[in-house]
């Protein structure tokens, strides 16, 4: 940050000869005791919830702070960190189905699989006993419907009552129901062999990223994962935007990626969430060229098609309050600390993407001043 020091220390030499410090220069536009009272805890938020410095222009002036206007000109820009990260349904945690030893692991990390691949073979008492209990249920409906054949034949010669063709009828859909039940649970164990064997197999084609089983290790149900698998040709870009973000993105916004050491990439903004419980709107995008690996960090310029203020202002005017980009814009007695979104920065000037209308007058060169007695105002509140 240029700061005119020759400027400064007038400013000081002035407010020493009227014999106050800049923190006095604070207070002098205090008209009445009570309007003091009032602002007892100035420096501090107020209702608004906005820090806020008692301090008039002409007072500002005389210490080494300049008051400018809003200038417009620019565009609405945003820069943004990020990753590469794999887009949904590109990766799968693959689990054992049920518990069991490991008998053996047909794929190691970096090999390449198709739907349906084998993973890794599992031997399980659990997977024998559901391929038994298919086995009786078979056994039982086939029965079962023996039963049903037999009794229909006895009906329409007449030797039985209907009443008991409809005792073998109903036994029969039992049955049956009970053989479909056993089988769609062993279908979900993966179809176990008579002896409990399993072959846990790929979900979709891509590359093996991790393998977390051994052979001779037993998975239990806390810890059943056996490997990941993903697709590293799907993936897309991820950034933790800030809320006011949100208000001048939009679907189809182009960004300009860059990568340290890597050319530069281009994508296109498909997707914008809502503020989640931490405060942050996550953009997901699709970029347009190839990418490095999931899991690279990377920044992004994203030039918005929304409607953006088009506002600069001074480089010197942006101060960072409370972990926020902010200015101070001109308001009543005094300066309050507005956040807002920054943009480019040129010039010697920096776009504002949001937080400010361009109606405002807000303080330029020396704002540094009107943090630091912000922050002296907050140590003296905390006393």
């Amino acid at each position: 940050m240029h700061i005119n020091r020759h400027g400064l220390m007038t400013g000081a030499a002035v407010l020493a000869a009227l014999g106050i410090g800049f923190a006095g220069a604070q207070f002098i536009d205090r008209p009445t005791a009570a309007t003091e009272a009032e602002h007892a805890d100035d420096n501090h938020e107020d209702e608004g919830g906005s820090p806020i410095v008692v301090l008039s222009p002409q007072a500002a002036e005389r210490a080494g702070v300049t008051v400018v206007g809003v200038e417009r000109g620019g565009g609405s820009e945003l820069k943004l960190p990020g990753r590469v990260a794999f887009a949904p349904g590109a990766e799968a945690s693959i689990d054992s189905p049920l518990a069991g030893g490991v008998v053996r692991v047909h794929v190691g990390p970096g090999d390449r699989v198709s739907v349906g691949s084998p993973i890794a073979t599992l031997r399980s008492t659990e997977g024998a006993g559901s391929r038994a209990t298919v086995d009786a249920a078979a056994a039982s409906a086939q029965a079962a419907v023996a039963a049903e054949r037999r009794d229909r034949q006895l009906f329409e010669q007449g030797w039985i009552a209907q009443a008991r063709l409809d005792i073998t009828t109903a036994e029969a859909r039992r049955a049956e129901a009970e053989l479909r039940a056993a089988r769609a649970r062993v279908g979900v164990y993966g179809t176990p062999g008579t002896d409990g064997s399993v072959v846990v197999r790929s979900p979709l084609a891509g590359i093996v990223t991790h393998i977390s089983a051994a052979p001779g290790q037993f998975l239990h149900e806390e810890a059943p994962q056996i490997a990941t698998v993903a697709d590293v040709r799907r993936v897309e870009l991820v950034f933790d935007a800030p809320p006011s973000a949100a208000a001048v993105l939009r679907i189809g916004d182009r960004l300009e990626i860059a990568v340290p050491g890597a050319e530069p990439a281009t994508g296109v903004i498909s997707a914008i969430a809502p503020v989640n419980a931490e405060g942050v709107v996550i953009v997901r995008a699709t970029p347009t060229g190839s990418l490095p690996p999931a899991g690279t960090v990377l920044s992004a310029r994203i030039l918005s098609s929304g409607p953006g203020p088009g506002l600069t202002v001074p480089a010197d005017a942006v101060q960072t309050v409370e972990g926020q980009p902010s200015v101070f814009v001109v308001e009543g007695a005094g300066f309050r600390a507005r956040p807002v979104v920054t943009g480019r920065t040129a010039g010697g000037r920096v776009e504002i993407v949001s937080g400010l209308t361009g109606a405002e007058r807000i303080a330029g060169q020396g704002a540094f001043l009107l943090k630091a007695e912000l922050a002296k105002g907050d140590a003296e509140h905390g006393h």
